[in-house]
């Protein structure tokens, strides 16, 4: 089974109104497994960023302005999602863009929830947890997630940690696929991440058993216990019926 997590910055809030993608970031998982495969690439929106899309991601227009255009990578990115099951925290709104960036470019292409699966993570978690907050940010805090790098917003970074979130809520992550020699995940283009996780593939762990002699001490700390406490030491209670 093939998944791709998958997120997008914008310009602006509505696409309807104009906004453009400025940035996908996309990771593979295939049967659960993180295969170090990404997708990642600025965009050249051919307009503004409002102010307070700056303010949440921190890409600025000038930093966009050597950055190929959307119908310039369609193709490519196309080719990534295609047939694949999406994983996305609020789906409506990055598949919104992405349909309405390919139908700028005015060829018939089908909507990407008609060639793709889609799981929300976001209605997954309102699910899951009703009545909490269920940002990224906050499912991060609760299931254990390091989102320690997420000072602003940034669509590579959101899919790898939105990927570790997915995992840890549908059951724990089986393993991974790292590329790089150093234990650096590598994007689509060959370059290190950053973000790493760890490897939690099940292991065979060493039992350590206690000695006589740390038995016999154990039982003497417990003995103290029962004295100071007039007998009522749990851990010398006899097992409930």
């Amino acid at each position: 089974m093939r998944q791709i997590v998958l997120d997008t910055e914008t310009t602006g809030l509505d696409h309807a109104s104009g906004h453009r993608i400025i940035e996908i970031g996309c990771v593979e998982l295939v049967n659960r497994r993180l295969t170090g495969r990404h997708y990642h690439q600025y965009i050249n929106p051919e307009r503004e960023i409002d102010a307070g899309a700056i303010e949440v991601h921190g890409i600025t227009n000038e930093m966009l302005t050597d950055k190929p255009r959307f119908a310039q990578i369609a193709d490519e990115f196309f080719d990534f999602i295609s047939g694949a099951e999406l994983v996305i925290h609020n789906a409506p709104f990055d598949l919104g863009f992405i349909d309405a960036e390919f139908a700028l470019l005015r060829r018939k292409t089908p909507k990407i929830s008609t060639i793709c699966g889609v799981i929300d993570t976001l209605i997954m978690a309102r699910q899951k947890h009703p009545g909490q907050r269920n940002s990224l940010d906050a499912l991060c805090q609760r299931y254990y997630v390091d989102n320690s790098q997420r000072d602003l917003h940034g669509a590579l970074l959101d899919a790898e940690i939105l990927a570790d979130v997915y995992l840890m809520m549908t059951g724990g992550q089986t393993a991974l696929a790292l590329a790089g020699d150093d234990g650096s995940q590598q994007n689509e283009g060959g370059v290190a991440s950053d973000h790493r996780r760890l490897d939690s593939a099940p292991r065979s762990l060493r039992v350590v058993r206690a000695s006589a002699e740390e038995l016999l001490l154990h039982q003497k700390q417990l003995a103290e216990v029962a004295k100071a406490s007039d007998g009522n030491c749990v851990w010398q209670r006899p097992p409930q019926e």
